[in-house]
């Protein structure tokens, strides 16, 4: 009997701790990689019309990769490295990468110290509910295509937001 009771009492802290624990958790909005299919295919027909290949690259809140793609003649193998450098910088700070390059430009010297980031125009966050929560960036043939390639792509997963 007393087995029982131990077994019964010890069930029953599991499933109040379990309720507590599942209290202290949060959702977190995500893209998935159909949404970063989307994106990419958006700001691709963006850079097809325009005449324009490059590399675009869709990363989540953290900075890593959740699709890249390099289109057939990309205007800079570089970009490779430069769209998804971009998009993880905007993701990890919180904005588009633009302001970075505007910062160094405009006398901010010591935004180049941050190791492991590409201070390029080219890459814009994506913004859910007031929260990043990942970033495109695109490496095409000027930092002007890069960002509205980008901006196209962004386009895309916010009108398909805005109907549902």
């Amino acid at each position: 009997m007393r087995k029982y009771m131990i077994l019964g009492t010890a069930l029953g802290l599991a499933v109040v701790t379990a309720g507590t624990a599942t209290a202290q958790l949060a959702e977190k909005k995500v893209i998935t990689l159909a949404a970063a299919r989307k994106m990419v295919a958006a700001a691709e027909a963006e850079a097809e019309r325009n005449h324009w290949a490059g590399v675009i690259a869709v990363v989540d809140d953290g900075g890593w990769p959740i699709l890249i793609e390099r289109m057939d003649h990309a205007a800079l193998l570089a970009g490779v490295e430069l769209a998804p450098g971009k998009a993880r910088t905007a993701a990890l700070f919180k904005k588009p990468s633009q302001d970075l390059e505007d910062a160094i430009n405009g006398g901010r010297v010591a935004a180049v110290t941050a190791r492991g980031f590409i201070e390029m125009q080219g890459a814009l966050p994506v913004v859910v509910n007031g929260e990043v929560i990942g970033a495109i960036g695109v490496s095409a043939d000027t930092k002007e295509h890069d960002a509205q390639i980008a901006r196209a792509g962004l386009a895309a997963l916010n009108a398909s937001a805005n109907t549902k």
